[in-house]
């Protein structure tokens, strides 16, 4: 029953992309193909002229998932209103669909796991996640911060793996979109490190003993150009694990992407007949690709994970 709700969640999130999202026009084959890794405010009407949909792009505001719409035929007055006295409105997108679903195949996938863990009966999803779960526990979190820190930081490190886990591999379904290929997404979960990172220090070392700490000792000449580049570094691993998480899934899209792109143009070169003659090569480069990216999907989630698990325990205990 709850694959078959799985399943559901997952067919529901492609059609209202495909319904609601603008329909992509470039002025050629690889750049209307290119146009689907960039965030798609939804629409009712999915065949909105490219021109149109220029207007719609999001005004960027790091960290959040949410853009302001700047209205179908330009911007905003000082007021804050269009030329058309349209107050501008937040616009959705299409990769908050699927971050949703990805929050409900979270709660689906794991809803009888902490039975299962109390009594030993489950049926064959619920010992499949558990066995993940636990994987994670006694081979990512505990053998880095051991079992009473591990503990504490369980329930957040599950969720992370699982909830990016998710969004990478519903990014390899057909009419889907990836989420963790817009970097506002990858910013936006760094950026939770980054605060788990700094408060968890803070609450385990004290406010003031935590920036101390991040200098060894060293004489006092050096102290302050040392703070500055332990500050910077504090910065730059969140940094790293943004545009890692980013560049692997987008980079790996357009691969697939520019094989896709090259059966049709193909026939633009060698005629009808040069391209279904090469239509095959293309098309198997790209059934390649899709069968690495899973691979690269699941490898990617452990990553940011795993880095997630390495530099909140160094924030904890400065001496490791």
């Amino acid at each position: 029953m709850r694959i078959a709700l799985a399943i559901l969640v997952i067919a529901a999130a492609c059609f209202a992309n495909l319904k609601f999202s603008p329909h992509h026009t470039g002025s050629s084959v690889f750049e209307t193909l290119y146009m689907h890794l960039m965030p798609a405010p939804l629409v009712t009407d999915n065949h909105v002229p490219h021109e149109e949909q220029e207007l719609l792009l999001p005004v960027a505001l790091p960290g959040f998932l949410s853009f302001m719409d700047i209205g179908w035929h330009g911007g905003a007055d000082a007021a804050g209103h269009t030329p058309e006295g349209h107050a501008p409105q937040t616009a959705l997108f299409n990769l908050q669909i699927f971050q949703v679903a990805a929050v409900l195949l979270v709660l689906l996938c794991f809803s009888g796991v902490p039975k299962y863990l109390r009594t030993g009966k489950g049926d064959q999803l619920t010992r499949l996640f558990a066995g993940f779960a636990m994987w994670v526990r006694d081979d990512m979190v505990y053998p880095v911060m051991g079992s009473k820190d591990g503990t504490r930081f369980l329930p957040f490190f599950l969720s992370v793996f699982f909830f990016i886990l998710f969004m990478n591999l519903m990014g390899l379904v057909p009419g889907s979109a990836t989420p963790t290929a817009s970097i506002f997404v990858t910013l936006a979960l760094a950026t939770i490190t980054l605060i788990s990172m700094v408060a968890g220090g803070m609450i385990s070392q004290g406010p003031i003993k935590f920036w101390l700490n991040l200098v060894p000792h060293v004489p006092l000449p050096l102290w302050p150009l040392l703070f500055v580049v332990e500050v910077l570094g504090l910065f730059v691993k969140p940094f790293a694990l943004t545009i890692r998480l980013f560049a692997n899934m987008s980079g790996g899209h357009m691969v697939v992407l520019s094989f896709m792109g090259l059966i049709f143009f193909f026939p633009t070169l060698w005629g009808t007949t040069g391209g279904w003659a090469a239509s095959p090569l293309g098309a198997g480069f790209a059934i390649f690709i899709m069968i690495i990216e899973v691979f690269v999907a699941m490898v990617q989630a452990f990553i940011f994970t795993q880095l997630s698990v390495i530099f909140i325990h160094q924030s904890i205990h400065p001496e490791h």
